[in-house]
């Protein structure tokens, strides 16, 4: 079936590096094959096998598909700053047709899910002329949204999918992520998304805790008819 969704969020650290995972892990779960990407990342830490981003190292623990680290992320900055500043920083091009070309690879697989994790926002620059959004019109695929809930994501939500729907992507749908557990008013405002979201409620997580995938969360039925 070969289906493949962009990850984006209302903002930096919304979730979408578990909220991704656990779409892999779901899809792994039913039996599916599975692959990702995150074409651009900035911070690393240090691990045995060198310096390596935490979120393409969760990424690749959901896969199936045997994939390198640098196939998942083609484009890794040591500081944990805006990609195109890091890029400036070390001299990179940072180019969205450089970018989906070097998908491909990992496209290519046509695993049964393929999830593309973007960095930051849906406008994240990668230079002074294009954003993320330039590199997923390039891809053409579906987005998924992960609203961080907390108090503001109601603005930050409704802005980044009508920005979405004005770069011409459609919205396979979105994900309610419990990242403040203690939100005031936390129905009334899911209840409010899902009012004015132009998608549906694909998954409503709460915070993780250490070991668990988050697979349980995820309504795949609903999502992959859309795929």
């Amino acid at each position: 079936m070969a289906a493949t969704f962009f990850i984006t969020g209302t903002d930096t650290d919304a979730g979408k590096t578990h909220v991704a995972g656990a779409l892999l892990a779901a899809a792994k779960a039913r039996g599916l094959t599975t692959a990702a990407l995150k074409p651009v990342a900035a911070g690393t830490v240090a691990t045995p096998e060198g310096m390596c981003n935490e979120d393409v190292m969760a990424l690749a623990a959901q896969c199936t598909e045997e994939l390198a680290l640098a196939e998942i992320n083609p484009v890794c900055f040591d500081e944990p700053i805006a990609p195109h500043i890091a890029a400036v920083n070390v001299g990179v091009d940072l180019a969205a047709a450089t970018l989906a070309e070097q998908c491909q690879q990992v496209l290519a697989r046509k695993a049964d899910l393929t999830v593309v994790e973007g960095a930051g926002g849906w406008k994240v620059p990668l230079n002074a002329q294009e954003t993320l959004a330039d590199l997923v019109r390039l891809l053409d695929i579906p987005v998924i949204l992960v609203v961080g809930m907390k108090l503001g994501c109601l603005n930050h939500a409704l802005l980044t999918a009508q920005a979405i729907a004005a770069d011409g992507l459609p919205l396979a749908g979105w994900v309610a992520n419990r990242i403040d557990p203690a939100m005031a008013r936390y129905q009334e405002n899911r209840e409010t998304l899902e009012q004015l979201l132009p998608a549906p409620l694909l998954a409503e997580m709460p915070r993780l805790l250490p070991g668990d995938s988050g697979a349980q969360y995820w309504n795949l039925d609903r999502l992959l008819t859309k795929g």
